[in-house]
């Protein structure tokens, strides 16, 4: 199985995917119509989310398996610590390397209803992010992730706090990082500028989710925890229609993509809510479609 880091590594700008577990019938059939049209895109790799204190477990390890079993691409599997005693959380390390799967973004995971809400430990779990990272690496040759924060985690109380929780955990044996959502470039390559000046070269892939919709745009805020840019805000008020909001949300995708190549990125990571048409228009206009021989 080919690892994320080799994918990434090719000398070459290239974007990666990431789905949602399905929760229904006709989300499965939404989430595999979306997998099958970008798997012609030749993708990096593709993960598949775990769910807020591992609610979809059982439905991202099925999903991911069948990646595996089923398509060309190079799946990633997602692993939170909430909830979870270290030996289910070894169970399931053992479930995803028995179904080929050799990369794994180890998350400490949000406390389930309420992501902001207090943070505890299961009794017989971990604590941090660097713990699991630590665990999956002693149960098997697997390329782990982590998650980095442009605007810092909402639990950090500065943004080098935030720097040394991050390099903490790629030194605990993390091989990469993908960011959560931004709104500019330069809120990356900030972060990017801080990791490198720990001396810290691991892989740093930026989180990208294309504003098609007044409710991406919502939950970019959310996700992102920082508030809208007034020159976002200005750019994306005028459209008042859907199909001009969503034209000029695929540009923005696109400006700030183009951006963050131009500085050295090698690789996009984007959020596609179970759907490809935005992904595949933004790295078509990228030019990351490789050429048909």
């Amino acid at each position: 199985m080919t690892t994320v880091v080799q994918r990434v590594r090719v000398g070459r700008p290239v974007f990666s995917v990431e789905f949602m577990p399905p929760r229904d019938e006709a989300d499965e059939q939404r989430l595999w119509n979306a997998i099958r049209e970008l798997e012609g895109l030749d993708p990096a790799f593709v993960s598949v989310t775990y769910g807020a204190g591992g609610s979809s477990r059982d439905r991202t390890i099925r999903t991911t398996g069948r990646v595996a079993r089923e398509t060309t691409l190079v799946p990633m599997a997602h692993l939170t610590a909430v909830d979870h005693s270290i030996a289910e959380l070894r169970n399931v390390i053992g479930w995803y390397a028995a179904l080929g799967i050799r990369n794994i973004l180890a998350l400490r995971g949000d406390p389930p209803g309420d992501p902001n809400g207090d943070w505890s430990a299961h009794p017989e779990g971990l604590h941090y992010a660097d713990e699991l990272v630590r665990l999956v690496r002693e149960l098997g040759d697997f390329c782990v992730g982590v998650a980095a924060f442009p605007y810092g985690h909402p639990r950090s109380a500065d943004l080098d706090s935030d720097t040394t929780n991050l390099v903490r955990k790629l030194d605990a044996g993390a091989d990469f990082a993908i960011a959560q959502l931004f709104f500019e470039p330069e809120d990356f390559l900030r972060l990017r500028d801080r990791v490198a000046a720990r001396g810290c070269d691991a892989d740093l892939l930026p989180g990208i989710m294309p504003i098609t919709t007044r409710k991406t745009l919502a939950k970019t805020i959310e996700l992102s925890g920082a508030p809208l840019p007034s020159r976002i805000a200005d750019l994306l008020e005028p459209h008042t229609d859907a199909k001009s909001f969503r034209a000029a949300g695929i540009d923005l995708a696109t400006e700030v993509s183009e951006r963050l190549l131009a500085e050295g990125v090698t690789g996009l990571h984007f959020y596609t809510f179970n759907r490809s048409k935005a992904t595949k228009e933004v790295v078509n206009r990228l030019g990351l479609v490789p050429a048909r021989t």
